[in-house]
């Protein structure tokens, strides 16, 4: 099998010019590739007695659902404002011009519960630092915060300091 890498499509001036985009849509159409991937995510994980994963809107609901499948655990979603049916808790998160926000039901994270956090991929970091906020708010136990790609050039490591974060891509720049 191709390394992970070699199953993402790469998209220059998308969604604007200067922007070179990371399409996910290649590696989720091949189911080997896909399969490993998830499985790839989960393995670190898999004897960690983890309570749920975390799925941060709107490509990481797909690598978190599969990855709390492969895990034997439940999923919670991390949408955008106004998106959640029930009662809410909201962190506002910077960025470059204004602020934008996620939300979480405040009933999806039990006090003590071990939660690991996974999306499609870590950028600048604002929405998954805002995303582990809330897990802490809850009283939930950040056990990993994982991603298929990482844009190391950006930084977003930095942002989430302490947290355990790691990827299965890098992009240097």
């Amino acid at each position: 099998m191709k390394k992970l890498i070699d199953y993402i499509r790469c998209i220059p001036d998308f969604p604007k010019k200067g922007i070179n985009f990371k399409d996910i849509t290649t590696l989720l159409k091949d189911g080997k590739a896909f399969s490993e991937s998830v499985n790839q995510l989960a393995e670190p994980y898999l004897n960690d007695s983890i309570n749920a994963v975390v799925g941060i809107e709107a490509r990481g609901f797909i690598f978190a659902a599969a990855v709390a499948y492969r895990l034997g655990v439940g999923m919670i979603p991390v949408r955008k404002p106004g998106k959640l049916p029930t009662e809410t808790i909201c962190e506002e998160y910077e960025l470059e011009y204004g602020t934008d926000g996620v939300e979480v039901h405040k009933d999806a994270i039990q006090p003590g519960q071990r939660i690991l956090i996974v999306d499609d991929l870590l950028a600048t970091g604002g929405t998954a630092l805002a995303t582990c906020k809330l897990v802490e708010k809850l009283g939930g136990k950040i056990r990993g915060v994982r991603f298929l790609i990482e844009l190391d050039f950006l930084n977003g490591r930095e942002k989430l300091g302490n947290y355990p974060v790691s990827a299965l891509i890098h992009y240097l720049f």
